[in-house]
């Protein structure tokens, strides 16, 4: 190490790039605003973890995409790779919810009033998270319809194959004999479809070793789908333990609105092809 390395630089604040400039640190703290007045302590950290989970969310969209690009090139390992990053992304996003209980039910009361009629169930980049991952429900988009571009981001997203998709064509490009319709109405309406399908997805979960490559990419597709999960069972929690069974802000039933999506589950038929392996 030379001897100037724990010395302030002699070019620092003369037009070199700086750390504060690459990461706009200046304009990202000023866009922590409190509505509460006068200014609740709490408030702060609301907005910090919210503002802090649509970045994460922002990264996971970026790294989905890339794991989709890479699954039609048939890169299964450096598609798992992106997917691992994800799922270690929201293992930190289940943690995080947490610190919100630091915040006593009394102390949000105070300033709660003042975020409706704004809502999480709005975030528009949770919900692409969503419909990225094949979780779609056009319903999204309708309660969009006041908000064109929002609208119009999920609207693509909708359209556009989903990661569950894209694994499926994926496997197909690679012989496996995948039903040509894997749409969630074929699948549970149809039995010889839904058979046709586990059976494939059986050759990857019977003969692990033989399939390493795609056993370890589908695994992380159930990891995925699991920290989802967990991020669901855990949001249900924090919201309990703040505000009990109070209406959300944006209009929900809170709490038990929570409850009911915490079944959803993005590859289904990736946990059911265990029942279907030979002892």
């Amino acid at each position: 190490m030379s001897s100037t390395d724990d010395q302030p630089s002699s070019q620092y604040g003369q037009g070199r790039l700086t750390y504060n400039d690459y990461l706009k640190v200046p304009e990202l703290l000023s866009l922590q605003q409190l509505l509460s007045k006068p200014p609740h302590h709490d408030e702060m950290l609301f907005i910090v973890i919210h503002q802090a989970y649509e970045l994460w969310f922002r990264l996971m969209l970026h790294e989905l995409e890339k794991s989709m690009r890479l699954m039609r090139a048939q890169q299964i390992l450096q598609a798992r790779h992106f997917i691992h990053r994800v799922v270690t992304i929201m293992r930190l996003l289940v943690q995080q919810i947490h610190i919100l209980e630091t915040m006593t039910a009394a102390d949000f009361l105070q300033f709660r009033h003042r975020l409706e009629p704004a809502s999480g169930f709005q975030s528009l980049q949770f919900r692409e998270i969503e419909f990225v991952v094949g979780l779609k429900d056009e319903r999204y988009i309708e309660n969009l319809a006041h908000r064109e571009s929002e609208a119009a981001a999920l609207r693509r997203r909708y359209e556009e194959p989903s990661l569950r998709e894209t694994y499926y064509e994926m496997l197909r490009a690679l012989s496996f004999d995948i039903p040509s319709d894997t749409s969630t109405t074929a699948l549970e309406q149809d039995e010889q479809t839904r058979a046709q399908l586990l059976n494939a997805l059986k050759q990857i979960y019977q003969d692990p070793i033989k399939q390493a490559s795609l056993y370890v990419l589908s695994e992380s597709l159930v990891d995925l789908d699991q920290q989802l999960s967990l991020w669901r069972y855990h949001h249900v929690l924090v919201v309990e333990r703040i505000i009990g069974n109070k209406p959300g802000t944006g209009g929900s039933s809170g709490a038990s609105y929570l409850r009911t999506t915490m079944a959803k589950r993005a590859f289904p038929y990736l946990w059911q092809v265990r029942t279907w392996l030979d002892s």
